[in-house]
């Protein structure tokens, strides 16, 4: 066998796992865990969840592809009309909505577990968009990305698990980084 057929046949097996929405959303899942602030973190958690809407979409992954449309749209509320000053009045009866079409879409699409889990970590960053608090945000983030985790490895997203991990690695990080820095913050004032 010469090397340009094991190359080819390199090629061949890796290709069917070559998916440049879920590289995408892989990179943008890892920004979006160690963005400083909370906009930053909502843009790129909005462009992770298109990206990954994408990519389940190309898998058959219907529960997590209608899951990250509505991300999207909660994403962009979320840093237009939620922050430390509080919220729009029309935010919470959209969010409400959302949930109940989360619901919907988790039973209308449902395939056993993988449904299941995306369901509950988009009701969880449901939760983490309405706070206006970053470190709130993160907490309910991290629980997000555990369930995406399991949806991940059951629907065999390679891409989806891999984000899922530098995700929590960099919201961990992040959170670390914030209590350590909360205490000098108060001793020095």
């Amino acid at each position: 066998m010469t090397v340009i057929e094991l190359a080819l046949i390199g090629w061949a097996a890796a290709k069917p796992h070559l998916d440049l929405f879920g590289t995408l959303g892989l990179l943008l899942g890892f920004i979006a865990g160690i963005m400083p602030h909370r906009r930053g973190m909502l843009l790129a958690s909005a462009g992770c969840a298109a990206a990954f809407g994408l990519h389940y979409l190309h898998l058959g992954a219907f529960t997590g592809t209608a899951m990250c449309a509505i991300a999207v749209l909660q994403n962009f509320v979320s840093m237009r009309a939620i922050g430390p000053e509080g919220r729009a009045a029309w935010v919470a009866p959209l969010f409400a909505a959302t949930t109940l079409v989360t619901v919907g879409m988790t039973l209308a699409t449902w395939s056993g577990w993988p449904s299941a889990c995306a369901g509950l970590g988009a009701l969880l960053a449901t939760g983490a968009r309405l706070q206006g608090d970053p470190q709130g945000m993160r907490r309910l983030f991290l629980g997000a990305s555990l369930c995406w985790a399991v949806h991940n490895g059951l629907v065999g997203s390679v891409f989806g698990l891999t984000c899922d991990l530098l995700t929590v690695s960099g919201l961990t990080l992040s959170l670390i980084r914030h209590q350590r820095r909360t205490p000098h913050a108060l001793s020095a004032t």
